[in-house]
Formats: structure tokens, C-alpha cells, sequence
């Protein structure tokens, strides 16, 4: 994150400058205008530009500050070729400066003969091109998730139980849960054996037998692809469970070529359903492993294996240009918290704005599905 633009409008505008630069938690007023406020935040010296603007403007300066550069220089020199000139004052007749739109977003973008473009798709990619043709996508939503697919218990590495992660989801309205703990690769993290999975799926199908926790759980793994590209478990215990994840967790400095053979190898098992976190990365820490990301998606298109948007805020994987090349393959995707505590559920929302950054809707997510559609979903694997 490069800085923070906080705009403020209404009567209480300009005050709010003066509470802003005295806040304890400023280090530093880089600035303090008649209707600008610039000063260092936190511990981490984050730098926050505070804006007092007229309620005739606030629209202009909303789509300004969000950009992308690329889209508002598109978008300006739309306004240009219209005799219309835009800043984040206001659009404006270039010949008499008379204003025409400025306090919504959406006056702005209808004016220069648009519908209003999502900020997620403002990176000039094409989305000007689908607003003038009428074929911007309906994008997802958060309230279109009706389930959780990736979280971890005690049983492994996880803070809660299956019970407690169950009552979190129901809380949060979901109709169905999928606990993936770990295989045994991942010594460290107490990874499932083969007659621990086969136990847990005895248990899983006898907790919704039982019909108490109020939410359907669907019975995981997220399994480790090895070097070689073979699945950590038997495909006999693998076959017990109603959803495999495969991830990559190791050997992550492979050449392209071979990392690429590991994935496509580790496609052909037949009970794989979901790629977890497919390039490796952890944001600020680790950088995406390298492999052929095309050819890997195209096959795991054929084989019916689904992409995971990883939500963490430490991964964000896949992130929304690899969705988008992704999508136009054929892919279908899954949006998961990875989580590993109760409170990590909220996570989704950052998931939902990768996908939304990759043009996603409800119909490219399969766990936007109710949950007997999702179940005949996952057995549905061609």
C-alpha cells in the first residue's frame, strides 16, 4: 500500500482536518491546508492525505483517488474528445467551464456516456470498451457465498474445533462448510495419515446424519502434492472424503518446467477437485513459485479440477490478472479463507474483491451453489 486518501464531505468537512492532524496516532503533519490535511500514521509511518471537498465534487474526487492511473487517463481523454474536461473538481464544458456532473460517480461516468464501472475493473484492461458495448460483467458479491471450503481444525494446525468452526460459519449465514485439514507431509502440522482421513469422513458423514450442528459439512483434505507431483494420500483414502484440495507446501525453487510437470502430474489424480493457493505466494514474504500457468489451467479445465482463490490476506492467490486468463480459459473457481481460527472466516471479503478484480460472477464461483447443488457438484467431476 503506497498511502491512504480519506475524502470528507458535509458541513463537518474543513473541522475535521484540525481533529485529523491532532490525533495521537499521527507522527508527523507532512501537511495542513486550507482543504488538505497530509500527515505519517502508526508505527509503520503510513502515509494518510485527508481531503475536505464541496458535496458538488465528491463524486469527482472518489473516481479520481481510486484510479487506476491507466483508467483515468483513458477516461479524461474520453472527456477531451467530448469537449468536457474532468478533475477531481468536477466534469466540466471545456468552452465555458460550466459544470456538468461531479457529486456521484455515477453522473460522471453517465455523462461521458457510460454506466458506472465497478472500481475493482478500473485498470483500463477492457472494461470501457464492455461498459460502451453493455457487457460489463454482473460481478460477485459477498452475499453470494453460501459456503466455506478451506479451514483447518485442532486436528491439525487449526485453533478451533470442527464443532466451533461449524457454529462460526452457521453464524455468518453459510449453509455448508468444508473442514480440509492437512495431510501428513506436513509432519510439523500433525497431517492426517490415511486411517485418520478414512475416520474423519466415517465422522463427518455420522455429524450430518445427525443433523445437529445446523450446517452441512462436507468432509476434506487439503492434501500436499509432492515433489514428484504424487498426492500425499492413497487414492483409496482419498476416495473416502467428499473434497480434495491439492496444495504445494515444499519444494517450491523447481524450475518452471518442473514445477509445471509436478502440477500437471498431480492433476491426473481423479479425486483431486480444487487447487489450493496455486502460485505458492505469501505477500511480502514469498514470491510465486514459477510454472506454466496457462497450460496448467487449460488441464485442469479438462479434468474438471476448480481454481481456489485463496482470501487470506497473506496470500491472495490467485490474484485478478491470473483470474482473468484463467477465466477465459474456461475455469471454474472456488473463494476460500484458508482459515485456521474462527475469526479468520471474515476473511472472504478480500477473496471476493480478488475475484471481482478478475471479472468473476456467481455462476464462475461454485460454492455461490446451495448446498445440494454443490454436493451434486463436487461428484460431478468429468
Amino acid at each position: 500500500m503506497g498511502d491512504l486518501d480519506i475524502l470528507v464531505t458535509g458541513p463537518d468537512a474543513i473541522p475535521s482536518l484540525e481533529r485529523f492532524v491532532a490525533w495521537p496516532k499521527v507522527n508527523e503533519v507532512l501537511v495542513r491546508g486550507e482543504n488538505k490535511a497530509s500527515a505519517t500514521v502508526g508505527h509503520e509511518g503510513l502515509q494518510v492525505d485527508v481531503r475536505a471537498l464541496p458535496v458538488e465534487s465528491f463524486g469527482a474526487a472518489m473516481q479520481y483517488f481510486t484510479g487506476s492511473k491507466d483508467h483515468n487517463v483513458a477516461i479524461r481523454t474520453r472527456a477531451v474528445r467530448m469537449g468536457l474536461k474532468l478533475s477531481e473538481y468536477g466534469l466540466f464544458r471545456a468552452d465555458d467551464n460550466a459544470r456538468v456532473a461531479g457529486e456521484t460517480e455515477e453522473g460522471i461516468y453517465r455523462a461521458l456516456g457510460l454506466p458506472w464501472i465497478p472500481p475493482e475493473l478500473r485498470e483500463n484492461c477492457g472494461e470501457i470498451e464492455a461498459a460502451e458495448e453493455g457487457r460489463l460483467p454482473d460481478l460477485v458479491e459477498l452475499g453470494h457465498i453460501r459456503g466455506d471450503l478451506h479451514m483447518h481444525t485442532t486436528e491439525t494446525d487449526g485453533r478451533a474445533t470442527l464443532e466451533e468452526m461449524a457454529a462460526a460459519a452457521r453464524e455468518r449465514g453459510y449453509q455448508y462448510i468444508a473442514i480440509t485439514d492437512h495431510s501428513k507431509a506436513l509432519a510439523m502440522s500433525n497431517g492426517l495419515d490415511e486411517a485418520r482421513a478414512i475416520g474423519f469422513a466415517r465422522r463427518v458423514r455420522e455429524i450430518n446424519r445427525e443433523g445437529n450442528l445446523g450446517i452441512r459439512v462436507f468432509s476434506g483434505l487439503e492434501c500436499d502434492i509432492l515433489k514428484d507431483g504424487a498426492l500425499d494420500l492413497a487414492h483409496d483414502a482419498l476416495a473416502e472424503l467428499d473434497l480434495v484440495i491439492g496444495s504445494v507446501h515444499s519444494h517450491m525453487n523447481l524450475e518452471a518446467a518442473e514445477m509445471t510437470d509436478r502440477l500437471l502430474r498431480a492433476l491426473e489424480c481423479p479425486h483431486l477437485r480444487i487447487l489450493g493457493h496455486p502460485t505458492g505466494r505469501i505477500l511480502l514474504q514469498r514470491d510465486p513459485f514459477p510454472f506454466d500457468f496457462e497450460r496448467v489451467v487449460s488441464e485442469a479445465v479438462r479434468r474438471g479440477v476448480w481454481m481456489e482463490i485463496n482470501a487470506s490476506p497473506e496470500r491472495l492467490d490467485l490474484h485478478g490478472a491470473l483470474i482473468r486468463t484463467a477465466r477465459a480459459k474456461g475455469a471454474k473457481f472456488t473463494i476460500s479463507t484458508d482459515a485456521h481460527h474462527p475469526k479468520h472466516l471474515a476473511s472472504m471479503r478480500y477473496g471476493v474483491v480478488m475475484a471481482r478484480r478478475g471479472w468473476l460472477g456467481p455462476a464462475d464461483i461454485m460454492n455461490t451453489l446451495p448446498a445440494e447443488e454443490f454436493a451434486r457438484a463436487i461428484h460431478a467431476k468429468s
